[in-house]
């Protein structure tokens, strides 16, 4: 399989790389992608890996008919201009932006819970990743459909900085040492975030439309409804961005439309492959992103913790959910997504 990776000097490139080096996906060949100030960059040498990767190109150098998959980590803007030519050429286009989430014609992927969507390749060729808070809500609330049915679901994201890519990550680290440096400097003008990040909270991510939710919280609610397979799901999100490097946390407050017990619910999400639950009679009995982000093994998992029922409601619970968003939000489903294609057979 030839695999071209566009974006792969960015931050979820570079994590698509390191997959492909754990064999996430078997390649031949791969054709790493960026802009035009990167052409001729050596990744193997730069980030340590030994894949069979060619000299950094720019996409419109690229011969998609001569490429299998193409993954596409460059963003929107980047995505609209360039990823419809790679699908007409033949390659198969797994897309990470929102470029293309609410296409019709599109399938809005998550292995875990709708690999059914890929029995056939679509037409368009296209396919598209969702937004990465998105995809680890939907992995946790999945089973618990299957277990008690999903009545009413309110959640609130604490995004790390990385989901800013590696602009983002720069930004907190440069602004956090200057502030530490000088604790009674002048605030950091807006940047990256729209507000200063370092030791604060910015509850705002994406612009707010007439009714106050912003761009990341309509994402948030849409996706999920259709990932589920749930158009009436009553849902809403509250999206914050948190000075933090890695992993996006959520807090979840689930109402079923069955009675559960939290011995219940650890059950029913234990036994899903790609979850780790952290029981009440563990310590600490929650996960937290600096954990998360320790190891290529934990990187790779939803982890779920904090399982709660109301003590007024049996039909209600909450959920403290923690993943690497660089991961499980990203380059790591977008290759499970080429693995499912894979295993269809449709994809060579």
């Amino acid at each position: 399989m030839r695999i071209a990776v566009v974006g792969a000097t960015g931050a979820v490139g570079k994590e698509c790389l390191h997959l492909l080096q754990q064999g996430v996906v078997p390649v031949d060949d791969i054709v790493p992608v960026a802009s035009g100030a990167s052409v001729g960059r050596d990744l193997n040498s730069e980030l340590g890996l030994d894949l069979p990767l060619a000299p950094v190109t720019t996409v419109e150098a690229v011969d998609f008919t001569k490429v299998d998959v193409a993954v596409f980590c460059a963003g929107a803007d980047t995505s609209r201009a360039e990823a419809e030519r790679a699908a007409a050429a033949g390659a198969l286009v797994v897309d990470n932006s929102s470029a293309f989430r609410h296409r019709a014609d599109v399938p809005l992927i998550v292995p875990e819970v709708n690999p059914h969507l890929l029995a056939n390749r679509p037409a368009t060729n296209l396919v598209a990743n969702p937004n990465c808070s998105t995809i680890q809500l939907v992995r946790a609330l999945h089973p618990l459909h299957a277990h008690a049915g999903l009545d009413e679901v309110v959640v609130a994201t604490y995004q790390a900085a990385s989901g800013g890519g590696q602009r983002g990550l720069a930004e907190l680290a440069d602004t956090s040492r200057r502030r530490l440096a000088d604790p009674d400097a002048s605030v950091d003008p807006p940047g990256r975030f729209g507000q200063p990040l370092a030791f604060n909270l910015v509850p705002e991510i994406g612009l707010s439309d007439d009714t106050g939710f912003s761009h990341e919280e309509r994402k948030i609610v849409a996706e999920s409804r259709r990932i589920l397979g749930l158009p009436e799901l009553r849902i809403s999100a509250t999206a914050v961005r948190v000075p933090v490097f890695d992993c996006h946390s959520e807090t979840v407050r689930v109402r079923t439309r069955r009675p559960v017990s939290a011995s219940g619910v650890e059950d029913a999400l234990a036994t899903v492959d790609g979850l780790r639950v952290y029981r009440r009679t563990e310590s600490p009995s929650y996960p937290m992103p600096r954990q998360v982000a320790l190891t290529d093994e934990s990187r790779a998992l939803v982890h779920v913790g904090r399982i709660r029922i109301d003590p007024d409601d049996d039909h209600a619970l909450w959920l403290w959910i923690v993943a690497d968003n660089l991961w499980v939000g990203a380059a790591l489903n977008a290759l499970n997504i080429v693995s499912v294609a894979t295993k269809t057979g449709w994809l060579a």
